[in-house]
């Protein structure tokens, strides 16, 4: 396999996950699971498939989300989920997904950007992350691997997520207090 391959999702889908799953209230910073790197899983335990399912039932009620983790959502776990589909900056999309125990294996093309947060929701911020880059996780429900290339705003809101399970908000990587911004509301 070249490092370009993607091996995709398959024919992963959230049908796998067996459950419409919950909506979970999201927990706001300084909560302390937010700062604190979440522990591998089992991407084929039943409390992991649920947490799943709860993350994409969560992310479908929130306006405007595009990623959530399972910190975002009051577990310190290495479990996330990202759906770009439809996002004005989105280039290229896998649709939605769930990884497991995901870490980025390659990087490159760096550039700012403003990215927001539903932990962190009066701020945004300009946040300098690859603008592509291959992710290697584990499936939910299969327990498949996968590996990802992607670029533009699907490698971002990948990057962020992963951060999240790792224990890091944007705020810990934008150059300073000058690059941080009070969110605009728009009525």
């Amino acid at each position: 396999m070249t490092a370009e391959q993607d091996c995709g999702l398959g024919d992963w889908t959230t049908a796998v996950l067996g459950d419409p799953g919950e909506v979970r209230s999201v927990v706001t910073a300084p909560a302390g699971v937010l700062s604190r790197a979440g522990e591998q899983v089992d991407p084929l335990a039943d409390d992991v498939v649920r947490l799943a399912a709860d993350l994409v039932a969560t992310m479908r009620v929130s306006p405007g989300c595009v990623g959530l983790a399972a910190p975002q959502v009051g577990v310190g776990a290495r479990v996330f989920a990202v759906d770009v589909t439809g996002h004005p900056k989105t280039l290229t999309s896998h649709g939605i997904f769930v990884l497991c125990n995901a870490e980025v294996v390659e990087a490159s093309r760096w550039r700012l950007g403003r990215e927001g947060c539903m932990s962190v929701p009066d701020l945004t911020g300009d946040v300098k992350r690859a603008s592509r880059v291959v992710v290697q996780a584990l499936l939910p429900g299969t327990g498949a691997a996968v590996r990802l290339v992607t670029d533009g705003f699907e490698a971002r809101a990948l990057q962020h997520e992963i951060d999240h399970c790792l224990g890091r908000l944007f705020l810990d990587r934008v150059a300073g207090a000058h690059a941080v911004y009070q969110r605009k509301v728009y009525l």
